[in-house]
């Protein structure tokens, strides 16, 4: 049965190549992806200094998500399902315990950015729609902005 729990830093690197495989789903190319590892990867000291959770099965991370807070902004970091799982409800999951997890920490809102393609689910788990803004992967590349008020 999936649970989630907090990451620990010595993960750091399986949650990069997560992040990795999942954007990899959408069918980016190769110079793409080599960008995406140097901008999204995630780092010990990140887990160390950041609420970062895993959701997992079977002792297999299938997905995590991580915040990052800014002078009065919180942003989502990290919002990555394994590849293989994505479609079959762990997103949904993961979702439900990162409103939980700001409603425990009286958080109101967050900000973040996605792919184009991942903005559907999003959409369907109550973000509302920013505007668009420019990739840190890749120059020119317009995406989503998104927040999401904790209700």
């Amino acid at each position: 049965m999936a649970f989630i729990r907090p990451a620990t830093e010595r993960e750091a690197r399986i949650l990069s190549e997560l992040a990795v495989k999942s954007e990899a789903y959408w069918g980016y190319d190769e110079e793409y992806m080599e960008k995406f590892k140097e901008k999204y990867r995630v780092t010990e000291e990140y887990i160390k200094n950041s609420p970062v959770f895993v959701l997992e099965d079977k002792n297999k991370i299938l997905g995590f998500y991580g915040l990052l807070f800014e002078k009065d902004e919180v942003n989502l970091e990290f919002f990555y399902i394994d590849a293989d799982y994505i479609g079959k409800g762990y997103g949904r999951m993961l979702w439900g315990h990162l409103v939980d997890y700001c409603k425990e920490k009286g958080i109101k809102s967050f900000t973040f950015v996605t792919s184009p393609e991942a903005k559907g689910f999003y959409i369907k788990m109550g973000a509302e729609y920013l505007g668009e803004v420019e990739s840190l992967v890749k120059k020119g590349r317009i995406i989503p902005g998104l927040i999401y008020y904790v209700k």
